[in-house]
């Protein structure tokens, strides 16, 4: 039987825009604290401030989580100001958010931030909960990370490495007192998608999305993927042998201008 995890204390990445937003919009409530993180000031602020008239108490925290000694500093001091309960490391790009397919410079871009920048909020977010051999982690990785996809290829590389990390975490915290929790979505509406020019099944609406990963958080799921459907035809894919698999994955349509 799944603990049940109630979270009063969030910390969350890439808050301003897309999924992390739409997850600040839903843990948003009278008694809730809710630090949140992300680059562009003007958004953040306007969630922030939404999240406030639902009663929230917010603190905002700007900076790219790229930058280990600020991602470091902003969790350390969020867990000073209320005890961290549930560390979200959302902050990701692609490809597509970028506006181009991936090149030489993109692909290093997309490394950096959605693997060394997940590493950046996860580490930090680990030494405060070890302390109190409690909390959770949560790994925002991604239904691209099951099989190395030609039509993206560092950002399937980079999320398959943050599900790998976070499937390897739950074990390794488990003993200590901390939950680690790694989630694949499939397609979901937001800046990392809008660009996309081919057909996305399931596509999803964040706040939806948001909905079913909070969901399943509380009830102290180990492993959330979804949509079903999607996540069980990645399941399979993954396991289909590479002589089957190349073909289908080289032929996927590439993110374009």
């Amino acid at each position: 039987m799944c603990q049940k995890f109630i979270a009063k204390s969030i910390f969350i990445t890439g808050a301003s825009s897309g999924l992390g937003k739409a997850l600040a919009l839903n843990y948003a409530q009278k008694g809730i604290t809710l630090h949140l993180c992300g680059r562009n000031k003007e958004r953040l602020l306007q969630v922030a401030g939404t999240c406030t008239e639902k009663g929230a108490t917010v603190y905002t925290y700007l900076f790219d989580t790229t930058d280990a000694d600020k991602s470091q500093k902003a969790i350390q001091k969020a867990d000073q100001t209320k005890p961290l309960d549930l560390v979200i490391a959302n902050a990701g790009i692609s490809g597509g958010v970028l506006g181009t397919p991936e090149t030489d410079e993109s692909i290093r871009q997309i490394m950096q931030t959605n693997i060394f920048g997940c590493l950046n909020t996860v580490l930090p977010a680990l030494q405060c909960m070890r302390k109190r051999r409690k909390g959770q982690v949560a790994l925002i990785a991604s239904l691209a990370g099951y099989r190395g996809m030609a039509s993206c290829p560092a950002y399937s590389a980079s999320k398959a490495a943050v599900k790998a990390f976070g499937e390897a975490l739950y074990g390794q915290q488990k003993r200590k007192g901390i939950h680690v929790i790694t989630i694949c979505p499939g397609f979901i509406e937001t800046p990392l998608t809008d660009k996309n020019q081919f057909y996305m099944p399931f596509l999803m609406k964040a706040d939806k999305a948001a909905q079913i990963i909070k969901r399943r958080l509380e009830k102290g799921s180990v492993f959330i993927a979804f949509p079903r459907i999607m996540a069980f035809g990645a399941w399979f894919g993954s396991i289909l042998p590479g002589w089957i698999a190349r073909p289908i994955f080289a032929s996927l349509p590439k993110k374009e201008k």
